[in-house]
């Protein structure tokens, strides 16, 4: 490629600019996992930044994995559901946290085993079932009683989460997507459970991907890729993106 065409084409892939509809405001969470305290304040900071724009239709993205690992899943649900009967706009993207929870309710014993290693049973604590009892239960009565005590309402609201959400020139998924397969063609279990070839991946994926799943000490953001789990249940720190228009900034607690 001659030295004027190479120059031209690396000008034009540092203009390229990423926009979300006309008219549309959009806030994504992280990770929540269980921290309702970082969830409050959170929306207490989108609310304030949302009112200190520009008259736009908002929408706030939840990124999937709300339960597990820390103190209040129960009451993150709640607040969830709460949220979602309200007057905005709000979408929920099921992550490989809450895949698991719901198998397990199903009486997937292997599910349930393998929900109590990745920080399940602060989940199990949050739904009432105290640590004596949680001691005392083999697997078939733990998964008995979790299921009497998760109500339904919880269940249908978890099971109703999606798989992906596209936004203009943005895709919102928990995990990420598999490189080299079609937004349209990509699997529900790849973009809840993908993790090495997704965050290796350097080349334009069509839009530009919003994911949580994978920790990070800070915001990473990659010309293809947008990564905001920020580990919230250990760090404190919960994070959201804004968009609009071209524009792009974050909120963290």
């Amino acid at each position: 490629m001659p030295v004027e065409s190479l120059l031209k084409f690396v000008r034009t892939r540092q203009a390229r600019v990423h926009r979300v509809p006309e008219g549309v405001r959009a806030y994504a969470i992280g990770d929540v996992h269980g921290r309702l305290d970082l969830l409050d304040a959170l929306i207490g900071l989108i609310d304030e930044d949302d009112q200190g724009r520009d008259g736009a239709e908002t929408l706030i993205i939840f990124l999937g994995d709300l339960i597990d690992r820390g103190p209040s899943s129960r009451g993150v649900v709640e607040r969830a559901m709460a949220l979602a009967a309200g007057p905005r706009n709000m979408r929920f993207l099921m992550g490989n946290h809450e895949e698991v929870f719901l198998r397990a309710l199903q009486g997937d014993l292997r599910a349930l085993r393998m929900l109590l290693r990745i920080g399940g049973d602060q989940t199990v604590f949050s739904y009432g079932i105290h640590r004596d009892e949680y001691r005392s239960l083999d697997f078939e009565a733990l998964a008995a009683t979790l299921k009497a005590r998760v109500p339904q309402a919880h269940v249908d609201f978890l099971a109703g989460f999606e798989p992906s959400i596209e936004l203009g020139d943005y895709l919102f998924v928990h995990a990420g997507i598999r490189p080299g397969v079609a937004i349209g063609e990509q699997s529900a279990s790849d973009m809840r459970w993908i993790r090495d070839e997704f965050l290796r991946h350097r080349d334009d994926h069509g839009k530009v991907v919003v994911h949580g799943h994978s920790v990070s000490e800070d915001i990473d953001v990659r010309p293809n890729r947008i990564g905001i789990d920020t580990g919230a249940f250990a760090t404190g720190r919960l994070t959201a993106i804004g968009l609009q228009r071209e524009e792009r900034w974050f909120l963290s607690t």
